[in-house]
C-alpha cells in the first residue's frame, strides 16, 4: 500500500512549507507544488492559505490533514499486524535522541539490536530537545529520548531511567581529591554551565539556588561533549550525568566527584505520538532500551569506583 502522497501533505501541512515538506519526501518543490495544485483541483476546495509565510490550512486543509493522520495511523496499525503475522522483525525504527545520551551508548545498543535482529534497521538523529518532540510529533520518528521528558495531549512518556548527577573536574583542579563534594565547597567555583534554555541548566540553577550556592558561569553550550572539553581542559568544572562521563574517566581526562546531594538526578524517558502504533522492529527496540539496568544503581557504583581517594 502506497501512502507517499498522504504523507507528502501532511508533511507539508506539518512545516507549514512545500519546500520543507518537499525535502522530507527526497522529492523537488516544483513536483510537491503540482501534487498539491492536483489534489486541491481532485477535491474541489482549496486546502493550504497561499497568501501567507509560513503557509496556513484553511478549514478543509485542516480536515483533510486529519484525515491523513488517522490513514498513516491504520497505515502503520496494518503493518504492525501484518509483521506480528509473519513473524519477522524488519523495517526502519527511526529514533530522535538528545546528544547527551551519548553516541557510545546508543552505538553499544545498535550493535545488539542488529545481532539480534539482523533485518532491521535503526535511524538515529542527534538534535536539541525541542527538536526532537518536533520530530515525533511531525512523525519523522517513531519514538524520542530526552531528559526531563514532558507529556501533554499529543505525546505519552515512557519512564527510561533517573541518572545520578556528579561533579565533574579536571584530575589538576583543586576538588579532585576530595572524596566527596558538599554544597559549600562550590561557592565561587569556574562553573561550565549547559545553555540557560534547557532543562538540565533549570534543575542545576535551582539545585544551586536551594542550596545558597553562587558560581562564577565561565562558559555554557547545549552540547554535553563540548562541557566535558571544558572541564577537561581547566575552564571550570560542571555537573553531569555520571554515566556520560565513563569514557573519559577511563582515559584520565575527568574525575567524578559524588555530590552531597543524592535528589539531584537527571531523568531520561522515552516519549512518542500519542495512539501511535508501532511496527514489530520497534517495538523490539523499545523493549531492548527497556531491558537495561538501573542507570541510578549503575552511576552511584561507578561515581564511588572512579573517585580519586
Amino acid at each position: 500500500m502506497d501512502t507517499s502522497q498522504v504523507k507528502l501533505f501532511k508533511d507539508i501541512a506539518t512545516a507549514r512549507s512545500v519546500s520543507r515538506g518537499a525535502g522530507l519526501n527526497k522529492i523537488s518543490q516544483s513536483a510537491a507544488s503540482q501534487y498539491l495544485q492536483d489534489l486541491e483541483e481532485s477535491l474541489g476546495v482549496v486546502l493550504l492559505d497561499r497568501s501567507t509565510r509560513p503557509l496556513n490550512l484553511t478549514d478543509a486543509g485542516r480536515r483533510y490533514l486529519d484525515f491523513c493522520r488517522d490513514v498513516i495511523r491504520r497505515h502503520d496499525q496494518l503493518q504492525s499486524e501484518l509483521d506480528e503475522i509473519k513473524g519477522k522483525v524488519e523495517g526502519m525504527v527511526r529514533i530522535a535522541s538528545i546528544y547527551s545520551v551519548g553516541l557510545s551508548e546508543l552505538s553499544h545498543l545498535e550493535r545488539d539490536f542488529y545481532r539480534r535482529y539482523p533485518d532491521a534497521t535503526l535511524e538515529i538523529d542527534y538534535l536539541r530537545p525541542e527538536k526532537v518532540y518536533e520530530a515525533v510529533l511531525a512523525d519523522k520518528v517513531d519514538f524520542g529520548l530526552v531528559s526531563y521528558p514532558e507529556a501533554d495531549r499529543q505525546v505519552t512518556v515512557i519512564p527510561w531511567r533517573e541518572e545520578q548527577m556528579v561533579l565533574a573536574v579536571s584530575p589538576y583542579h583543586s576538588l579532585a581529591k576530595k572524596t566527596e563534594i558538599v554544597p559549600a565547597d562550590l561557592n565561587g567555583v569556574d562553573f561550565v554551565a549547559f545553555d540557560d534554555d534547557l532543562p538540565i541548566r533549570r534543575n542545576i540553577d535551582r539545585f544551586f539556588r536551594e542550596q545558597h550556592v553562587h558560581v562564577n558561569v565561565t562558559l555554557h553550550f547545549d552540547n554535553l561533549q563540548m562541557i566535558k572539553e571544558a572541564v577537561a581542559h581547566g575552564s571550570g568544572v560542571s555537573i553531569l550525568p555520571a554515566r556520560a562521563m565513563e569514557t573519559e574517566v577511563a582515559l584520565g581526562r575527568l574525575v567524578p566527584l559524588p555530590l552531597a546531594a543524592p535528589e539531584l538526578f537527571r531523568p531520561v524517558g522515552i516519549v512518542h505520538r500519542r495512539r501511535k502504533h508501532f511496527h514489530r522492529a520497534a517495538k523490539a527496540f523499545l523493549d531492548l532500551l527497556q531491558e537495561q539496568p538501573s542507570a541510578t544503581a549503575m552511576a552511584l557504583v561507578s561515581a564511588a569506583n572512579q573517585a580519586i581517594p
